[in-house]
């Protein structure tokens, strides 16, 4: 069980940590499935492959300022 703080934040738990292999500076996406939360590890260049998939096919898809964002978790 973790508590949310008064700024949004949690722990998480070090058996979630390890199985992860999250380390301080990892980056971890939420994914809202319903009534539940999946956190995910991040992994490198991974956004930028959603991204390509999701341009390819597509004419005037996201501009590259909406893009480059994304890619540095703004």
């Amino acid at each position: 069980m973790a508590t949310v703080t008064s700024k949004g934040q949690i722990t998480v738990p070090k058996k979630v940590r390890d199985a992860l292999g999250l380390h301080p500076g990892s980056q971890v996406d939420f994914e809202i499935r319903g009534e539940e939360v999946v956190l995910r590890k991040r992994v490198p260049g991974e956004v930028f492959q959603r991204w390509r998939g999701f341009l390819r096919g597509q004419i005037g898809g996201e501009g590259t300022d909406e893009i480059m964002k994304e890619l540095r978790g703004e």
